[in-house]
């Protein structure tokens, strides 16, 4: 059974969220404050959390980032809540490793939906065309679909499942240039409820970790069209 821990103080809303996933067959786990979710987290492993921006004890924001630092969690999907609606907010989550954001009040039926599209991506995420391309070798650059792991040399990157199809995406075709309308259908699906600035943000994030062990720039920007892979 696919298990998911809601993190909010606000019963009412934990008790309207865990209604409608039991209703769709989803085991739910649930903590009221940060300190609380980062245990439950730790101990029982969930496939997806639902974290609340504003907790007691530990702020959900740090429980993300605290959860994206920890190697043997960091690829656990997150959907942040929060009653803060401005998009520096929306920004700063997904920059801080957040794979959704969803303002206060919100349909519930759009948090299911939006909780069985990263399910689904982060089940069957990426799918090679050929067994050739189980493993890329992009010069000093190596990215191998089977274990999801990418390495620069003998330097390994830690990337969420998101920032991985990025990267593997654009570098089965080098020089091929994406739009982020066509990034967003291959790595997000057809069904992504978000905008497409949603790329922008993982692509930063992608950048910055594949800056802090190469000085070359892989994953450029093409002005008003999108982005594309540069081989070494």
């Amino acid at each position: 059974m696919t298990k998911i821990l809601i993190v909010d103080d606000e019963a009412d809303i934990v008790e309207l969220i865990r209604f409608h996933l039991e209703k769709n067959s989803f085991t739910v786990l649930t903590a009221s404050d940060g300190e609380a979710a980062l245990i439950d987290i730790r101990r029982m492993h969930p496939d997806l959390i639902i974290l609340d921006w504003m907790l007691p004890k530990i702020e959900g924001i740090e429980v993300c980032k605290k959860v994206r630092q920890d190697p043997t969690l960091s690829q656990t999907p997150i959907i942040m809540l929060s009653a803060k609606s401005e998009e520096f907010d929306k920004v700063l989550a997904l920059e801080l490793g957040a794979d959704d954001y969803l303002s206060k009040p919100f349909s519930p039926r759009e948090l299911v939906a939006r909780v069985k599209a990263i399910l689904r991506r982060s089940v069957g995420a990426v799918e090679p065309v050929t067994q050739k391309e189980d493993h890329l070798s992009l010069g000093a650059l190596t990215i191998d679909t089977a274990t999801y792991e990418v390495q620069f040399k003998t330097s390994p990157l830690s990337l969420t499942k998101t920032e991985f199809e990025l990267l593997f995406t654009l570098a089965r075709q080098p020089q091929r240039v994406f739009s982020r309308e066509q990034l967003l259908y291959k790595v997000w699906g057809d069904d992504f409820y978000g905008d497409n600035r949603v790329v922008d943000v993982h692509i930063r994030r992608l950048r910055a970790k594949l800056e802090a062990v190469t000085d070359f720039e892989y994953v450029r920007t093409v002005r008003g069209v999108g982005y594309k892979f540069v081989s070494a």
